[in-house]
């Protein structure tokens, strides 16, 4: 299918998948004369990119699991990379626990004690 269909299908923009493509995020498409010729693999990894970004991670994080060598995603490495970014949302989430209960102890006794002003 050509790159607008493609845009269509991700809801992504043809600059974007374009520029994934320069970077080395999906492999480069089939060419049919001067048309790029993109195939249910690159939907996948468009998606995947697409939602990775919404998750806030950067393109030059998501960019070394994605490059391949057969022009065929990784889905076990990449499955892994999710995984991997998980645990860390998951850290950010019990520091962010342990914050909370720290500003809550903290309101808790400035309750108790008398506020001075200068």
């Amino acid at each position: 299918m050509y790159i607008g269909k493609v845009a269509s299908l991700t809801g992504l923009s043809i600059k974007a998948i374009r520029l994934y493509e320069e970077k080395g995020l999906i492999a480069p498409p089939k060419r049919q004369g001067k048309y790029r010729v993109y195939e249910s693999s690159h939907i996948d990894a468009l998606h995947l990119i697409r939602e990775a970004r919404r998750l806030g991670i950067s393109l030059s994080r998501l960019q070394p699991v994605m490059q391949t060598r057969s022009g065929a995603p990784d889905w076990q490495g990449i499955r892994q990379f999710l995984l991997d970014i998980r645990g860390e949302m998951e850290a950010q989430i019990r520091q962010t626990q342990i914050r909370i209960q720290r500003l809550d102890a903290c309101c808790e006794e400035i309750g108790h004690c008398p506020l001075t002003l200068p």
